[in-house]
């Protein structure tokens, strides 16, 4: 496993001054919020030690530094997702990084499939909970310096963190729904059997990635928030044949309500 220490000060000795208090992971499709940092400075994944390239189509592979609603945040545009052969360490990396450079707060976003027969294309949820169906788990091993052995899960997404992002969609008339993520390993979608099933287990929503993150990141004690835009249907629930390239134009298109959500959570932290 690649220290985070080295990784963390690799990214540190180019940020110079900046002390970033919030990290925004984006998921497929969402690169786009990058563009919304002002005074950004870019850190490709070629220069931070440990973080492989992006593999996968609307993933860019930098860390972009800047202020987003007066508040120092560090956007992670591009995830390493497991499905891609990195084993659960690797795609929690990041967040280590984050962690040993002072944030305390993690906003995870990602696309997601619609369980919930009411989640219709373009959906906006807040996570409420989540189902780790991956089977992996980033903390497998010796304890990093830092991390709880057994980090209480009871909330893994901050009651606060997701009362702010209801108030902040409220007054911006952003539709915001709320629900359970599960995530699979991937990278094939579900059968129409699988979701029926995940329907029975308690899921809203479905995808591959976000939840290796959040263990990490509540075992650091940093608070997480976690948004899923639903850009389509799960398997069964329509006739149409699902494409990672409806995933990325759904994404585009919910991505304006995302950002206003997150610009609003961002404003009442500051």
């Amino acid at each position: 496993m690649t220290d985070p220490a080295r990784a963390a000060q690799a990214v540190a000795q180019r940020l110079g001054a900046r002390r970033p208090a919030v990290a925004i992971v984006l998921g497929s499709g969402l690169g786009f919020l990058a563009d919304e940092v002002r005074d950004p400075l870019r850190i490709r994944y070629a220069d931070i030690p440990g973080f492989p390239e992006p593999g996968v189509a609307g993933h860019k592979g930098e860390l972009v530094a800047g202020l987003l609603e007066k508040v120092p945040v560090l956007v992670q545009a591009g995830r390493f997702h497991l499905y891609e052969g990195h084993d659960a360490a690797t795609a929690a990396l990041p967040v280590r990084v984050f962690a040993r450079l002072g944030v305390k707060t993690l906003i995870v976003t990602n696309a997601a499939g619609g369980i919930r027969p009411t989640f219709g294309s373009g959906t906006l949820m807040l996570i409420a909970d989540h189902i780790n169906l991956m089977f992996r788990n980033p903390l497998v091993g010796p304890v990093l310096k830092g991390e709880e052995r057994f980090p209480d899960m009871s909330d893994p997404y901050d009651r606060e963190l997701r009362t702010l992002a209801r108030e902040a969609a409220r007054e911006a008339h952003v539709a915001l729904e709320e629900g359970v993520y599960v995530a699979l390993l991937g990278p094939s979608y579900e059968t129409p059997a699988e979701v029926r099933m995940l329907a029975r287990l308690g899921a809203d929503a479905v995808g591959m990635s976000t939840v290796p993150e959040v263990i990490a990141a509540r075992a650091l004690g940093i608070r997480c928030l976690g948004f899923s835009i639903v850009t389509n249907p799960a398997s069964g629930l329509t006739a149409q044949p699902l494409s990672h390239q409806e995933v990325l134009a759904a994404s585009a298109a919910a991505g304006t309500g995302l950002v206003t959500v997150v610009k609003g959570v961002l404003r009442r932290l500051s």
